[in-house]
């Protein structure tokens, strides 16, 4: 008989079938070690008895004896080999051991036998997740969310995939307006926070952090987020204030390495170099096993070392995180590995004179004032500061970084386009609608008022130009220029998580190979399509701020306003700033970032000679 929860079950009943169902109720109401010597009481009158068997395996689960679950569920296949249920728990238990070919292979058979539920498809996309195919774990979890919409754990899986496999608006479409149930775990809610933090969305993200860090029921992890969140938004005393309550918790110590390094970038943000430097070696001490996974640490070491003023130890360990990013990259987005070092393959492709003659057959195109303006340049080249000085501007509103050009790109191709040789066949209609959706997806990311114009900050989109020019063949473009041995030292220095780039990034030579390709193709497609472009040196605008803003403004057709004087003010009022240089931006206008490269002179020799064309037609010194 079922023995009432909370209660002792009757032992001298050693009927199995008896035991198997007392042992389930007892299991149900979380007694699991009660339940488990129930199991083995009925399998030692009748070994092999698969009622209990199952028991047993979900008892080792929930208690993490993973080794010996899988031994019943093996037996539990081999006795039952048509149950799907009992090979997707096989999968499962492997999978808590790391064994991700054998856990595969179980949720394959799994699958075979008719395994489609939102469970199966839960535990299918974590396997994923941990062996960093996010690509199929997005495509997994996906189809659990569809049968479960309202699963709390499995939403933020699909989140997470969406978010590593670069698909970052859906990623934020699957967190939007969507709340976790009362009862949920905090470290689940402080799990959600830390995601949205990374998606951009701080206002979320603080609403959940906050949701499971303060007052009496203070939760050292989901505090620790709140920390990441006012250290990315720069409320630098808070993120201080919060992180040493969060170190003197008695339960800090289950934070292992997120803290060391939530405490190292911290000290960065406070000049603590040394501080930073010595954390983020504890860190990697601690971190021996993974080798893919140090770059995390490597990168921020890096800085610190040049920041110490240590430059040869600096590019020993730049070289080291390369390699391992490379090894993170093997595992996570193969596909890019097997294409080879990167070549911008994008600039290989030319607008056709005789089409682009064409063009003027359109209707009339929007006006200037009624287009973007276009920051475009190489990365690491001073856009992000430029872009915060033009959104202080009241009739500007900028964007983070988004991919509004390279969408619009995929929707000529959708139509059948050849590009950009023949984009003179889109006809007033499609060109209407392309417009439309750019700004329906710029809608998605800025409020643009009556008379504002949109700032459309993205680097690379200096290789989308037939695209722009198409779309709005009035806009101003602002071309962004940098001693480029700076730009390649900065980009060489720098932690990108976009998988094409930071394997370009990740080798000098490559690197100063594609930095040519780009501006070699921008200066043929200028040549050509003829835009409205201004360049900005980097150099000059830190030099004599006020006068380059005024030119700035002049060329814009804007009005003067005193706002683009503080950059720094306007930095800190947006609070989250996506690119790197976020930390940076919140600072006065200096130029203690002109002539890094020096530092680096006898490993840039190679480089600097390559983009010697470049160094010779903008003036700077080799």
């Amino acid at each position: 008989m079922l023995a009432p929860k909370g209660r002792d079950v009757a032992t001298t009943n050693l009927d199995p079938d008896a035991l198997a169902t007392s042992a389930t109720d007892l299991a149900r109401g979380g007694r699991l070690l009660e339940a488990e010597a129930l199991c083995r009481q009925a399998l030692a009158g009748a070994p092999g008895h698969v009622a209990a068997l199952a028991v047993l395996g979900h008892v080792l689960h929930g208690t993490e004896r993973y080794g010996e679950a899988e031994e019943v569920y093996t037996e539990l296949t081999d006795r039952v080999p048509d149950d799907a249920d009992f090979w997707m728990h096989l999968g499962t238990v492997r999978r808590c051991r790391q064994q991700y070919e054998p856990a595969l292979i179980a949720y394959s058979r799994a699958a075979q036998l008719g395994g489609t539920s939102a469970d199966f498809y839960f535990n299918v996309g974590l396997l994923h997740l941990e062996r960093r195919d996010y690509e199929a774990a997005r495509a997994v979890l996906k189809c659990g969310l569809e049968l479960a919409p309202e699963d709390a754990e499995l939403r933020f899986q699909y989140a997470k995939a969406c978010f590593e496999s670069l698909q970052t608006e859906e990623a934020i479409e699957a967190l939007r307006g969507w709340d976790a149930p009362p009862d949920a775990a905090p470290e689940f809610v402080a799990d959600v926070g830390h995601q949205l933090l990374s998606l951009g969305q701080t206002a979320d993200a603080e609403r959940w952090a906050e949701r499971s860090a303060g007052g009496a029921s203070f939760n050292p992890r989901a505090a620790l987020t709140l920390v990441q969140i006012y250290e990315r938004t720069n409320r630098l005393a808070e993120a201080r204030a919060l992180i040493d309550r969060v170190a003197a918790d008695p339960r800090a110590g289950a934070l292992h390495r997120d803290l060391l390094l939530t405490e190292a970038r911290l000290a960065q943000r406070e000049g603590r170099h040394e501080t930073a430097a010595q954390l983020l070696t504890h860190a990697l001490a601690q971190d021996r096993g993974d080798f893919a996974n140090r770059h995390f640490e490597l990168f921020p070491l890096a800085a610190s070392l040049d920041a110490l003023g240590r430059y040869p130890d600096a590019f020993a360990v730049l070289l080291e995180a390369h390699r391992s990013q490379v090894a993170h990259l093997q595992q996570t987005a193969p596909s890019t590995i097997l294409r080879g070092m990167p070549r911008l393959d994008i600039a290989q492709y030319a607008s056709d004179p005789a089409d682009v003659a064409r063009w003027c057959d359109e209707p009339p195109a929007p006006p200037a004032a009624a287009s973007p303006v276009f920051i475009v340049a190489f990365p690491r080249s001073g856009t992000t500061l430029l872009e915060v000085a033009l959104d202080a501007h009241p009739a500007l509103v900028s964007i983070d970084e988004q991919a509004l050009v390279q969408k619009s790109l995929d929707d000529m191709l959708a139509l059948g386009v050849a590009y950009p040789e023949r984009l003179a066949g889109l006809d007033a209609g499609q060109l209407a609608a392309l417009r439309a959706a750019y700004w329906r997806r710029a809608a998605g990311h800025a409020e643009i008022a009556t008379g504002q114009r949109l700032v459309d900050k993205n680097p690379l989109n200096m290789l989308r130009l037939p695209v722009i020019r198409r779309l709005f063949p009035n806009a101003r473009i602002v071309m962004a220029i940098r001693h480029p041995c700076d730009v390649l030292a900065s980009c060489f220095m720098q932690h990108f998580r976009a998988p094409e780039f930071a394997l370009l990034c990740s080798d000098l030579d490559t690197l100063a190979a594609g930095y040519l390709r780009a501006f070699d193709a921008w200066y043929r497609e200028v040549g050509l399509l003829q835009p409205a472009v201004r360049e900005l040196r980097y150099e000059t605008l830190v030099e004599d701020f006020e006068g380059e803003m005024r030119s700035l403004l002049g060329f814009l057709e804007l009005p003067w306003d005193d706002a683009v004087l503080a950059p720094a003010t306007r930095a800190i009022q947006k609070k989250y700033i996506s690119t790197p240089s976020y930390a940076q931006v919140v600072r006065p206008v200096n130029s203690a970032s002109i002539g890094r490269w020096r530092r680096y002179q006898s490993e840039l020799a190679p480089v600097a000679a390559a983009v010697r064309p470049y160094l010779e037609r903008w003036g700077y010194d080799a």
